[in-house]
């Protein structure tokens, strides 16, 4: 993590969180939840843009990056920078896992898998409740 990322770092209490997230979004990114494979619409989002962690609203990952792994989460081959999201083991389940947090809020966002496409070989496996998508600008926006 890079000293700008420890600087920017956004920590709140419990209720704080449980004030600001829907009860899902608190579940998924707060107590390392997951959401159902299919249930949220950005697993199939075509859209273009940027997405963003719904607790702290850094920026994550980029549409660009985004590809359909048929696991019905929202997946990408890479994030927008390494220092974006920190990776940390995780055991549960009785699997041995690569959970991925938001490197500013430690927000919960997934897993990440090494069976990926080119060029990187990874697959960032992310629930969709704990992004929000901010979509580029289109010509016809900026005509307006």
């Amino acid at each position: 993590m890079s000293e700008d990322t420890k600087a920017d770092r956004v920590e709140k209490t419990d209720a704080e969180w449980r004030q600001q997230l829907t009860p899902e979004q608190y579940r998924i990114t707060r107590l390392h939840g997951t959401e159902r494979a299919f249930s949220h619409s950005y697993h199939n989002d075509k859209r273009e843009g940027v997405y963003h962690c719904i607790c702290c609203k850094a920026p994550l990952f980029s549409s660009k990056s985004k590809f359909d792994s048929g696991t019905g989460w929202p997946s990408y081959y890479e994030p927008v920078t390494q220092e974006a999201v920190g990776a940390h083991e995780d055991n549960s389940l009785f699997m041995r896992r690569t959970e991925i947090r938001c490197a500013r809020c430690e927000a919960h966002l997934g897993h990440v898998f090494p069976d990926g496409p080119e060029p990187t070989g990874q697959r960032y496996c992310i629930n969709g409740a704990a992004l929000s998508l901010a979509p580029a600008k289109s010509d016809d926006d900026a005509k307006t």
